[in-house]
């Protein structure tokens, strides 16, 4: 591991992000590398300066008492019948609801787990050895080595006149299934494209978030499900799909 590679897992490390392997990988490194350890140990100093801060204010009486007297008035309370009434009128509503309403958590919860997954996997990437299984930026080369190997060919495209350069391609395991990851690079920055199919061929518009200090922009497009994860700024990542989308529907059309 280099120190590089370290370096962007310091944070979770302190944070009690990392599995087992990843942990035991960066502790080796940091055991022989005195620059990597001294910067391990000013993260944790300046975590446990945070920590041990006095940071909480109470707001004094006098100024909730003002706070009070400037809200409206308090209306009469309802009667029980009235009470009872509305618990009931609400309690269908919400037993209505109820399925929609949990399903769309659980759709939501689902997503972020999956986005975190792609962000650990790219994670594992950024070390050595574990970037490309297919090296070229020939996107004839890229393409055909997929075959066979998962359920649905990523997309290969060659973006480099746009100036992402295609560098290869792996396979790789998001949500306890094979993927494809299709190989970016923008000036020194690694993008990691993955690609797995869905069921739905609805076109879903692309997501812009950040976790764990990566940016990630996800969407839906033929039958695919796309996640584009690097640490290059929000816009140039937006720039990266949205060329990426251009180019893959004018292949389609053609």
């Amino acid at each position: 591991m280099t120190c590089d590679e370290a370096e962007i897992l310091l944070h979770a490390l302190i944070d009690g992000e990392l599995d087992a392997g990843h942990a035991r990988d960066v502790e080796a490194h940091i055991a022989d590398c005195p620059r990597c350890a001294a910067q391990l140990a000013a993260y944790r100093e300046m975590s446990k300066a945070v920590a041990d801060a006095d940071l909480h204010y109470t707001a004094p009486l006098a100024l909730r008492r003002r706070i009070e007297a400037s809200l409206p008035q308090t209306r009469a309370l309802p009667n029980r019948r009235s009470v009872l009434r509305g618990f009931a009128m609400g309690s269908a509503v919400s037993a209505i609801a109820a399925t929609g309403l949990v399903a769309i958590v659980l759709r939501n919860d689902d997503d972020q787990r999956v986005v975190s997954e792609v962000v650990s996997a790219h994670l594992r990437s950024l070390q050595a050895g574990h970037l490309i299984d297919v090296v070229s930026t020939d996107q004839h080369t890229v393409k055909p080595w997929f075959n066979g190997k998962l359920d649905v060919s990523p997309p290969v495209i060659d973006l480099t006149a746009q100036g992402f350069t295609l560098i290869g391609g792996r396979l790789d395991y998001v949500d306890a299934r094979a993927i494809g990851a299709v190989v970016y690079r923008r000036r020194q920055h690694i993008i990691n494209l993955f690609v797995a199919q869905t069921a739905s061929t609805e076109h879903r518009a692309a997501k812009m978030e950040t976790m764990q200090g990566f940016n990630v922009r996800r969407w839906s497009e033929q039958g695919m499900n796309f996640w584009a994860v690097s640490d290059i700024a929000p816009d140039e990542l937006a720039e990266f799909g949205e060329k990426f989308e251009t180019s893959l529907r004018t292949n389609s059309v053609g």
